[in-house]
């Protein structure tokens, strides 16, 4: 595996129940921001690591930062298993009435 662009995907599950947990949360957060980990969706972030050594001290750093509470999760995985993500998404509906109901005169 050496050589080769490798992903470091971090999910966190943190306590925001009190304004100390909301600030270490907020504090994780930032952190992982400030060492250049991309958001993918809401508590899921990612960083692009030139190989493993860099994605072992990426993740040393991660847990050096943890909070006291809360669950963290790390996996490692090559940037050629990480292009074969599949995005599924759903469909969106809309609300909108596009008729005269809508009209409304004044």
């Amino acid at each position: 595996m050496n050589g080769r662009f490798m992903r470091v995907i971090v999910f966190f599950d943190l306590p925001v129940g009190t304004a100390a947990e909301r600030r270490e949360y907020t504090r994780f957060r930032k952190g992982l921001v400030k060492d250049g980990f991309l958001m993918m969706q809401e508590s899921v972030y990612c960083k692009l690591a030139l190989n493993p050594t860099a994605a072992n001290s990426i993740m040393a750093a991660v847990r050096a930062r943890r909070p006291a509470a809360g669950l963290i999760q790390m996996l490692v995985v090559t940037e050629k298993q990480f292009s074969r993500m599949e995005f599924v998404l759903g469909e969106h509906h809309s609300q909108i009435i596009d008729d005269e109901e809508r009209l409304v005169i004044l």
